[in-house]
Formats: structure tokens, C-alpha cells, sequence
């Protein structure tokens, strides 16, 4: 069965279960072979496109720039070199010459930032996330798989107003919008840490992929302002 390349804006849950009972289609298929981005690579992380089951960092995003990696609203990196000031250290001028907005988690601060008492999970210290986030904006990310399958992916992730994402694979819509859960606290006396209450959306996604490589694709597409750190991608028994 043959189902052409439409996007239908459906709720998550059945655009599931439209994903998990179509084969992919011609146009899927050549998206592999017409895209020019490349899996993410540099001197600390050279392992190529990133692995599922596993965690998918977002902010190993594809080389390739504007228009074939991602799209931006910008082309100024607001996160590593702007508010993380270039000064020599990885983390702080990781990417900062490209569109996407890059940061990462800092513990051990006065006023506590990542760390703080609001979350309603601790993320991991120095993890690199994408964020400032605006409707609009996508971002690929190459990934491998061994199995094809159903899988199920949780999203580590924070967001001062709600609003929607979607994931597209191969360049085909792999599901409808998907809620993001607003994770604004007005207990927290610090204004610019609503920016900074993380939290996991559990199996916010689920979706067929095929073995291999695949490319998959985020979509920002209501709100935005959200920071997104990993797709915990895991097989569906």
C-alpha cells in the first residue's frame, strides 16, 4: 500500500495509529537520497548519526545550515556565544556560529538555575539542549536504528507557556501536533527561571520507523519558547 506525502493535523493519538498501520511511501524513501545534511559530528562527539533505542540529543542536530539542517527564525545562535559569552570553553561556544539557539544546564549558581527547586525533574548537569524555540523553526537529526518497529519516546524538556511540536521521518509526517504541557510555576520568585522548570513528557510521541538510517525532523509549531533537550526513544514490545 502506497499512501502519499500530506500532512493531516490530527490529534496525536490517531495520527499513531495512522503512522503504525501505512508503509512508507516513494517520497519517503527518496528523501534519504536527495538530502545533503550530514549526522553531527565534532572533536568531543564523532559517532555519527545517534542510535535508537537510546537518548536523541537535540542539539546534535545535522550538519548542513539553514534550509537543509534546520530552519531558524534568525540567524544569530541567542544561547552559545550571546548569553553563554565566547570564551575559549566548549560549552559555551558549542555551535555558536550556526542559526539554531543552543545552551546547556548549569548547576551550582546563585540564584540556582537548572538545578532549582521548580523542577519537576533534575535534568543531567552540562547537557546541551535547543532553545529558543519559535513556531515555525525545525531542526534534523540522523539517527540509526537497528530494529524497525513501533516506538514510544519520552522528551526531557521545559516550557514557560505550553504550545505544540511534531515529528516528521524522512521527510513524511510521522504524527500530528503534540502537546507540550506548560511548566510555568507562579511560586517561583524568579521571573527568567520559567525558562528553567524541566520536566519529562512521557511517551509524548509514538511512531513506526524503519531500519537504519532515518532522518527525523522537529517541528515547532505553536508558542514556542519551549527548551528541548532529548527524544528517550524505546521500543514498543
Amino acid at each position: 500500500m502506497k499512501i502519499t506525502s500530506r500532512r493531516f493535523w490530527l490529534p496525536a493519538g490517531i495520527a499513531a495509529v495512522i503512522v503504525a498501520t501505512t508503509t512508507p511511501s516513494a517520497p519517503q524513501t527518496d528523501f534519504l537520497s536527495r538530502y545533503k545534511g550530514t549526522p553531527f559530528h565534532d572533536s568531543r562527539y564523532k559517532a555519527g548519526p545517534q542510535s535508537i533505542p537510546g537518548k536523541v540529543l537535540c542539539a546534535y542536530y545535522d550538519l548542513g545550515g539553514e534550509g537543509v539542517a534546520y530552519h531558524d527564525s534568525d540567524a544569530k545562535n541567542n544561547g552559545s556565544g550571546a548569553l553563554n559569552p565566547a570564551n575559549g570553553t566548549y560549552l559555551n561556544e558549542f555551535r555558536m556560529n550556526e542559526g539554531v539557539d543552543t545552551s546547556y544546564t548549569k548547576f551550582g549558581q546563585d540564584p540556582k538555575i537548572d538545578d532549582n527547586p521548580f523542577d519537576k525533574v533534575v535534568p543531567p548537569a552540562n547537557l546541551l539542549y535547543v532553545g529558543w524555540t519559535a513556531p515555525g523553526e525545525w531542526f534534523n537529526v540522523t539517527v540509526q536504528l537497528a530494529q524497525p518497529g513501533e516506538y514510544t519516546a519520552d522528551l526531557l524538556y521545559t516550557s514557560n507557556r505550553g504550545g505544540t511540536i511534531s515529528l516528521d521521518v524522512n521527510g513524511a509526517p510521522a504524527t500530528g501536533p503534540l502537546a507540550i504541557t506548560s511548566t510555568f510555576d507562579a511560586a517561583d520568585p524568579v521571573a527568567w527561571r520559567q525558562w528553567h522548570h524541566w520536566n519529562i513528557a512521557p511517551a509524548i510521541a509514538k511512531l513506526r520507523l524503519p531500519a537504519g538510517k532515518a532522518v527525523l525532523t522537529v517541528h515547532i509549531l505553536t508558542e514556542g519558547q519551549m527548551n528541548l533537550a532529548t527524544f528517550d526513544f524505546r521500543k514498543v514490545n
